[in-house]
């Protein structure tokens, strides 16, 4: 017999087709809610606290309590992380269901919709992968990790119909950030990526290979990457939780640099890879 997958909705521990919500739930409705996903290696969440931290913020900038404390929210992923192999959970907070339907915040506040699962972590693609440029079509406020994110979907869409695996999104003639991605480039030998704003998401991960330049001596300018810097770069890579450090090797059909993954690249995801396994070791 298959394992039924046990995620949590609401106080409760359950299967998968179990967990249902309410239609009025404003998530369901409006988008009315944030999320956040935490990479889990060795059985142990990679970054927990900064993954809380910015869950705290985006929880704020919707102005939703958040249900349970950073000690509480680790017991809960305790319980849903299953084994020691590469995984991620997926954490997702609503403003609840109240009972009728109207864009106002209820006048009378319900509990909020809190439900996690965890889920197996793709493989990597060791040779790099393609990636087209567009203009971004999203809201103003990227800095929020909201459900919110069709705009997301149909620009990653345009990459996935073309056999690419993200979309550069591009604003006011700079390349800005991926559609579920950040942003590096390196371009005259400097390392680059956009600066926090309400133009991108603060990742986890690219704060994470930030730190890993400035501890490892590597030049890093944190600002506007240009759009025809970006064309000319010698290498491109995109992070995430899921995807880490992911190097871009064909931008808009053209060759990255030498068309494989770079040596600094290479640098990187060597010293990122060492900060994985000193988590599996329990350091």
């Amino acid at each position: 017999m298959a394992h039924e997958q046990i995620v949590y909705l609401n106080g409760e521990f359950l299967p998968l087709a179990q967990a249902k919500i309410s239609v009025l739930d404003r998530g369901f409705l409006f988008g009315d809610g944030v999320y956040e996903v935490i990479p889990v290696y060795g059985g142990k969440p990679f970054r927990l606290a900064e993954h809380l931290a910015r869950l705290n913020n985006s929880l704020a900038g919707l102005r939703i309590v958040s249900p349970l404390g950073d000690a509480e929210w680790e017991a809960l992923f305790a319980r849903l992380i299953e084994g020691e192999d590469d995984q991620s959970i997926y954490l997702q907070i609503t403003r609840g269901a109240p009972p009728k339907r109207d864009h106002a915040f209820p006048k009378d506040p319900v509990p909020p919709t809190v439900f996690a699962m965890c889920t197996p972590i793709a493989p990597i693609p060791a040779q790099g992968v393609s990636a087209i440029t567009v203009p971004d079509i999203r809201w103003q406020w990227c800095h929020i990790k909201a459900i919110t994110l069709l705009g997301n979907v149909l620009l990653r869409q345009q990459a996935v119909e073309q056999g690419c695996a993200e979309a550069i999104l591009v604003r006011d003639g700079y390349a800005i950030e991926g559609a579920a991605s950040n942003l590096f480039a390196v371009v005259d030998g400097i390392l680059m990526t956009p600066p926090k704003g309400h133009d991108i998401l603060p990742g986890i991960t690219r704060d994470l290979v930030v730190e890993i330049a400035h501890d490892n001596g590597i030049a890093l300018e944190e600002r506007k990457i240009a759009f025809d810097e970006l064309k000319r770069a010698s290498e491109v890579w995109v992070t995430s939780s899921t995807r880490e450090v992911l190097p871009i090797v064909e931008l808009d059909g053209v060759k990255v640099g030498d068309g494989i993954p770079g040596p600094l690249w290479a640098r990187v995801n060597d010293l990122y890879q060492a900060r994985k396994a000193l988590l599996r070791r329990g350091l």
